[in-house]
This record gives C-alpha cells, sequence and structure tokens, in this order.
C-alpha cells in the first residue's frame, strides 16, 4: 500500500538548497522552461529515468502499457512527440494534436484489468482492448478535473514495424491523449497549495500535480502561477481568490536558500502581502530560507518560509485524538493499548439513547451532536456546545426514520457552530440550537453519509452509492454547499466515507466481486488503494482521524461499524467488549458500535 506522510499537514516533493538563477529580463511574460528528464516513479529529485519507449517491449500487451506511460513522462509540452513514437505513420493523424501547450489536455483512465490481447493474425496485426474507467482530465495548471469522455473501452491496433526485427506499433487508436492512473502517480508526484477561506481565518488545500521533470526552479513559479490562477471550479465555492489581474510578472528566481518571486498585484497593502505570504509559504512546504516578494519590480516584503509556517498555522487540527464508541446506548472511552484517553464530555444525563455521535473541541470549547432514539423509535438530532462537560439543552423538532453520524465543520466561529447531517435520504444544515433546514444538492439519490474535512471547508459525500466532494463556506452559521463533484472510484454501492488524510478519503462500498471493501482514494479521484476486503458484511459506518502521527496514534487511523460491530485497522481487529471504559453495573451485555474520534 502506498502511504503519504502527513505530519503537519505537508505533502510536496522536496527541491534541492539551492536553485539556479533563470537569467532573465526584469519584467517579461513567466516563460516555460524546455523538457529535462523524468525522474523514477516515486522519487524525490532522484537520479532521472528514461521514459519509456517503443523499443521497450515486444509483447503487445506490454507495449500499451507504455504507451499509457509515455505522454506523462516528461514536459506537457513534448507529449504528443513521446506518443507519436508508438505510432505508425499511417495513424498519426488519428492523434489530434494541438498547436499550443497550455491546451494539451491528458486523459486519466484507470485499468480495471490487464489488457486483452488478440494474437496477431496472417498480417501480423494484433488488437489490445483495455477496459477502463475514466478518472479525470489532467490540465495545464496542474489540476484533475472531472471526466469529458465516457468511453469504458478502447481498442488499439499493432503491427510489426519495419524492417523485421524492429518492434510493434500502434495503426489504430482513440483520438485523445491517454494516460494511467499508474503514470500519473510515476510522473506527476502531488502536491498541495491553499486558497483562504471567504473571511481569511484559514487556509484550504487544493491538490495538484508537478511533472517530476521540470527544472527544479521552475517549480515555484508554477505554483505561484496555480495560486494566481484561482481554485479549481468545485472547490471555489468555498475559498477566495488573489485579487483580479494578480499574475507572476517573470520566473521565480533564487539560490542558496534565498528566493524571489515577482507580482503584478492590484491593492498590494500590508494586510495582503501578509495573507499571500502566508499563502505562499504552506504552499511552497520543501522550502526554507527567505522569500523576497516584488510588486512590479519593488521589493514589498521578505518572508522567512520556515518562520512564516511555523507562526501561521494552516487550519487548527485539534488535540490529541481519543476512541469512543456507543455502548449500550450511551458514548464510552475505549482502551487500545497506550493510544490517549479522556473521558466522555457530556453530563450524563444527556448520555442516553445514543445511536452515533460527532464531538469536537474548536479552543476551550466542545460542541457535540448526537443521533438519539425517542420513546416513538423515532430519531432526533440532539445538539450542544460549551465548556466540558458539554450540557445538550437542544434537539431537534422534526423526526426521522435514520440519521446518519453527524459532522462538525470546524468552523473558528465558535459563536455559530454549524454542521452536516444526512436523514432519511437527505443533507441537512444543522446550528447550535439543533434547527434541521434541508441542503438543495444537484445529484440524484439518497444521501446516506457526509463527512466534513480538518479545514472545515470540504465535504465528502455519499448519495445514490456514488462518492461526492463538495466546498463549503460558512458565514456567520449560515451554511452553503457548493456543487458536488462525483469521484471515480473502482466501488460501487457506497455506503460510508471519512477524510482519512488531508487529501484522502477513507470509504466503503462493493468491489467487482461484490465483495464488501475499504478503499483509500484521494480527494480528486487519481489514485485509489484497496485497504481491507475481507469484511464479510456491509460497512455502515466509517470513522477516521487526519490529522497524521499525533499522540502515539498510528497515522491513516480508522474505525468502522458493519454487522453491528466495530473494528480498527493498525491493526485491523475486533473492538472487543473488554476494551469499553466506564460501563455501569447493570448494563446490557452488547458489542460497541458507532465509534469516533474525539480531537
Amino acid at each position: 500500500m502506498r502511504r503519504r506522510v502527513l505530519v503537519a499537514l505537508l505533502v510536496g516533493v522536496l527541491l534541492p538548497a539551492g536553485l539556479a538563477g533563470c537569467g532573465i529580463p526584469r519584467e517579461t511574460e513567466v516563460q516555460v522552461d524546455g523538457s529535462g528528464p523524468a525522474a523514477e516513479a516515486g522519487a524525490l529529485n532522484g537520479s532521472p529515468a528514461r521514459p519509456p519507449t517503443p523499443g521497450d517491449s515486444n509483447e503487445p500487451g506490454p507495449f500499451i502499457e507504455n504507451y499509457l506511460r509515455a505522454a506523462a513522462a516528461g514536459e506537457r509540452e513534448q507529449a504528443y512527440a513521446r506518443a507519436k513514437q508508438f505510432v505508425a505513420d499511417e495513424a498519426k493523424i488519428l492523434l489530434r494534436e494541438k498547436q499550443q501547450s497550455s491546451e494539451i489536455e491528458l486523459t486519466v483512465v484507470r485499468l480495471r484489468e490487464k489488457p486483452e490481447v488478440t494474437p496477431p493474425n496472417n498480417q501480423g496485426t494484433s488488437k489490445v482492448t483495455l477496459k477502463v474507467q475514466q478518472v479525470g482530465v489532467l490540465g495545464a495548471d496542474g489540476s484533475l478535473s472531472p471526466p469529458v469522455a465516457s468511453e469504458t473501452e478502447y481498442v488499439f491496433q499493432l503491427r510489426r514495424a519495419e524492417p523485421a526485427g524492429g518492434g510493434l506499433l500502434i495503426t489504430d487508436l482513440p483520438n485523445v491523449l491517454l494516460i494511467s492512473d499508474d503514470a500519473l502517480r510515476g510522473y506527476y508526484p502531488s502536491r498541495t497549495i491553499y486558497f483562504w477561506n471567504a473571511d481569511q481565518s484559514r487556509l484550504v488545500p487544493e491538490l495538484r500535480y508537478l511533472p517530476s521533470s521540470v527544472p527544479a526552479e521552475r517549480r515555484i513559479t508554477d505554483v505561484v502561477k496555480w495560486l494566481t490562477g484561482g481554485p479549481s471550479d468545485w472547490l471555489a465555492p468555498g475559498v477566495t481568490r488573489l485579487p483580479d489581474d494578480t499574475r507572476p510578472i517573470n520566473n521565480a528566481t533564487g539560490s542558496d536558500g534565498h528566493w524571489e518571486v515577482n507580482l503584478r498585484m492590484p491593492g498590494a497593502d500590508d494586510k495582503r502581502l501578509a495573507l499571500l505570504a502566508t499563502q505562499l509559504a504552506w504552499s511552497l512546504p520543501d522550502l526554507n530560507g527567505q522569500l523576497d516578494l516584488k510588486i512590479q519590480n519593488q521589493k514589498r516584503r521578505t518572508v522567512d518560509l520556515q518562520q512564516e509556517r511555523t507562526a501561521h498555522v494552516a487550519y487548527p487540527t485539534g488535540e490529541a485524538p481519543a476512541r469512543f464508541s456507543v455502548y449500550d446506548g450511551a458514548i464510552r472511552p475505549l482502551a487500545i493499548g497506550n493510544e490517549p484517553r479522556a473521558a466522555v464530555p457530556l453530563e450524563p444525563a444527556d448520555n442516553k439513547n445514543v445511536v452515533s455521535a460527532a464531538i469536537t473541541r474548536a479552543g476551550d470549547q466542545v460542541m457535540a451532536a448526537l443521533a438519539v432514539t425517542g420513546a416513538d423509535r423515532r430519531q432526533r438530532l440532539k445538539v450542544g456546545s460549551g465548556a466540558d462537560p458539554v450540557q445538550m439543552p437542544a434537539t431537534s423538532s422534526q423526526t426521522y426514520a435514520s440519521l446518519g453520524r453527524p459532522t462538525w465543520l470546524r468552523s473558528l466561529d465558535e459563536r455559530h457552530p454549524a454542521g452536516l447531517v444526512a436523514a432519511d435520504g437527505k443533507l441537512y444544515r444543522f446550528d447550535g440550537s439543533a434547527a434541521m433546514s434541508p441542503v438543495a444538492l444537484n445529484i440524484t439519490g439518497p444521501v446516506v453519509a457526509v463527512a466534513g474535512s480538518l479545514d472545515g471547508h470540504r465535504i465528502a459525500l455519499v448519495s445514490g452509492g456514488v462518492l461526492y466532494v463538495a466546498a463549503v463556506s460558512v458565514d456567520g452559521g449560515v451554511v452553503s454547499v457548493g456543487q458536488p463533484r462525483r469521484l471515480a472510484t473502482l466501488l460501487t454501492g457506497i455506503t460510508a466515507v471519512d477524510w482519512l488524510a488531508e487529501n484522502d478519503l477513507v470509504l466503503a462500498g462493493k468491489e467487482a466481486d461484490r465483495r464488501p471493501a475499504i478503499h483509500q482514494i484521494t480527494v480528486d479521484g487519481a489514485e485509489e488503494t484497496a485497504l481491507e476486503r475481507d469484511i464479510g458484511a456491509e460497512v455502515t459506518l466509517l470513522a477516521a482521524y487526519p490529522g497524521g502521527a499525533v499522540g502515539g496514534l498510528p497515522s491513516l487511523s480508522y474505525m468502522y461499524e458493519a454487522n453491528r460491530a466495530a473494528y480498527r485497522n493498525n491493526p485491523f481487529d475486533t473492538i472487543k467488549r473488554e476494551q469499553v471504559l466506564d460501563v455501569p453495573s447493570g448494563s446490557r451485555a452488547t458489542n460497541p458500535t458507532a465509534p469516533f474520534f474525539l480531537y
């Protein structure tokens, strides 16, 4: 399993300590440097690796798999040139080459199975069929947008190259430039950039991809271009753009830990420059040293990048997490090894008839939302916030046949706590008084699960067995949800989701053989990994801790409920009755259910 290192919420590719200056005029349009060698898959500025060539394999299946890597294995501007090496002269017209490099888009697909090869006929022509899932379109700004194509199968025709023994060439192929998700991971290391939320109180992450082949000094330039270009469409409702017409004047320069960025930025007062300094420091997490911010060639601010990250956190990550579950209708602490433990921060009178819960900390405040069952067997939402132990004075006036696990939006506005919950197939927003109102979503199917990210401005939700992400804006307790983006995943019939890391989700559904499973997937759907396949029952709830390795809790930790019992990973095991603490005498012997983390 491929794991990300997510400590202090940093993702990136390490840059060398010193970058050579670009040697360009003081004010020019930003230039794109020429191509360079691609790094080895997974390498951080390691030894360059040769992109795949037609001569690497004479077998049709591996030959086409190398073709799917070729376009990604270097600079975007030469993607067609690399791909055309695999294509016979008579078929090159089938590749729709665009003249402007900025328009080159790479269609990312995930192979559902190994290529299906039809043996060569009498003329030496063979056929390779790929069964694929459309993942997305990799744009020039490094973002992976939703898929445009709908094909689930692509067919390639091949012949032997001439003269005999010269390998293979493609004679018929799709007219889109394809790369595999494996090639994206291997040649495009992921990076996280950050945009300010509406009130500029915290940063919101966005995942982008940068070719490992680009010269090191251009990576700063590209990150600056991404920030000035603005967020992706799906994230835009939850964040703030830089002032209109903000753009780089020329390439970033630097050496020996001292960097320089020159911008055009209308209204660049001290406050805006301070915000930009923090935004750049977090979007360049692998750089230390100083960065000079110039506005139209005049140095306006010098930023110590490491100090800036230390002084201004991207967003609060909470305290060391503790595990809880529901046992006999009440929330109880869990004792798992030497992990941190905490008392239930509720008054005993409020800790009754609980089905599921979300409890979080915001400074010295506790916010609790409980799905509880009444005497009528209908479910209600019970909400409270305040000092530990928190009182729960508010209960929703509506009742529901079924409530999902609530999620708090981790807003800094402690006076206006807000959250989301799935109830009877619809998504509802709720506030500190337990007032619930439906959220309009332009998607089909019943909503069964919702989960909020650590930054508080992104959610994941499950509707109609499909996984979505959406941006969230919170203004004075008023919650607005942007248009959800559907994610491509190998699982169907998805039932549960939570945030496993800054840019990763953990989800539960069914694999192709219909067996229940738990997967990990990036927030854009680009990378998916099976975490657990031998579950045996549908997962009805997932809870994860997305903050990394803190306080003894293993990174990428999650718990889940299946068949009315609770389980955990690290290692995979049942949460046993004897691991439930503070159970009063006379309690009914049952299984722990609805596990969650408090942090």
